[in-house]
């Protein structure tokens, strides 16, 4: 390997030399930008989409399903009506409830009518301490009956509200289990699942190693978290929002709960996504493209753009070491060797040595500002 890269070092010497007259060796070129850089966790953890909460809606009272006020699948608010259990039983019974409170209210009226008398005869010594006696626990019972009357219409007003089921969060529906005509048996039958979606969970892990950070991080601020996934052009935005009480022995992962508004609905629940959590920015930092960065056998090296001190309208190439960081999305942070405004090959380099002269194929643009980029 070592007489190979001897071998091609000397070709390349020699095609420097033999290009010296020449139009030099074509190649793409990029401008080495200063620019603000987040720090990620790399590689980007896979999360699972979880709805903000989840209600199972069930019957409270037995009967015949009605009417169902929404379709499969909309999204309805909280207390809106979902189903009508037909409520002509329920109606019955209230009704029941009603007709006995107010006969053994009369009674109750009349039994402490006879009390009354029975105090004055008893205070006159007219009748017996059994009979006076008597009365007082005739009136009292009465008084007992009143209470349970006044519970059982209680009782049955609820389950005449029981016969509308409403939504209790906002949310979208789920697949009808029951339809209209259907006998409802309370508690046990699941007539729908209602899932809230705005906002929104992403539950995603990520290794043990990374948890010190984190939580320092989020001590100081609010760690802001992404979720990417294919034909999506904007990622949606939210924020770490749960780091969970122990680390998975299986997997040596600790599990986050990143929040989202998911206003525009753009997450689903059971959806898999790439999640970018910031813990970090790197401020004024070079950046190049990645394929400018060449590996040699002792560094790693970009070829920079110069003017050739023999020929002011020419240009040749220095061969620079450089130490580098961290790298997302073809963007690599340069720590040492390299200044923004410096030109870079991108492309091309395998024709290259120290001093060849070069053409450059394209204009100079600056090269792409990082957006995001993973941690150490």
């Amino acid at each position: 390997m070592l007489a190979l890269g001897a071998a091609i070092l000397a070709s390349g010497c020699s095609r420097g030399k033999n290009n010296a007259g020449g139009a030099g060796v074509p190649v793409l070129v990029v401008l080495a930008v200063e620019t603000n850089v987040p720090v990620q966790i790399d590689p980007p953890p896979v999360g699972h989409v979880m709805p903000y909460s989840t209600v199972t809606v069930h019957s409270q009272i037995g009967g015949i399903i009605s009417e169902v006020h929404f379709k499969e699948g909309d999204e309805v608010k909280s207390n809106a009506l979902l189903f009508t259990i037909d409520p002509r039983p329920s109606q019955a019974a209230l009704d029941a409830a009603r007709a006995a409170l107010a006969r053994d209210q009369a009674q109750l009226e009349n039994a402490k009518i006879q009390f009354g008398r029975e105090q004055k005869l008893f205070d006159q010594k007219l009748v017996s301490q059994d009979e006076f006696d008597t009365s007082r626990a005739s009136m009292d019972a009465l008084v007992g009956t009143m209470a349970a009357d006044q519970a059982a219409v209680t009782n049955a007003m609820l389950n005449l509200e029981f016969t509308a089921i409403r939504s209790p969060i906002d949310g979208v529906v789920g697949a009808l289990q029951l339809y209209q005509g259907n006998v409802v048996k309370a508690p046990d039958d699941v007539l729908l699942t209602i899932n809230q979606i705005h906002p929104i969970y992403v539950a995603f892990g990520v290794p043990e190693q990374y948890l010190p950070e984190i939580k320092k991080q989020m001590r100081e601020k609010t760690l802001k978290a992404s979720a990417v996934f294919e034909n999506m052009d904007v990622p949606p935005q939210g924020e770490l929002t749960f780091i969970d009480n122990s680390i998975d022995p299986t997997t040596d992962k600790i599990q986050l709960k990143a929040t989202f508004p998911n206003e525009d609905g753009a997450l689903w629940p059971e959806q898999f996504v790439e999640v970018e959590l910031t813990l970090s920015e790197l401020t004024n930092v070079v950046v190049v493209p990645s394929q400018a960065v060449q590996t040699g056998q002792n560094n790693q090296f970009v070829y920079v753009v110069k003017p050739d001190p023999t020929n002011t309208t020419s240009q040749i190439i220095e061969n620079r070491p450089v130490t580098v960081g961290i790298t997302y999305q073809n963007e690599t942070v340069v720590k040492k060797g390299l200044q923004a405004g410096e030109t870079v090959v991108t492309d091309g380099q395998l024709r290259l040595a120290p001093g060849v002269k070069v053409s450059v194929k394209s204009s100079i643009q600056p090269a792409a500002t990082a957006s995001a980029t993973n941690a150490p």
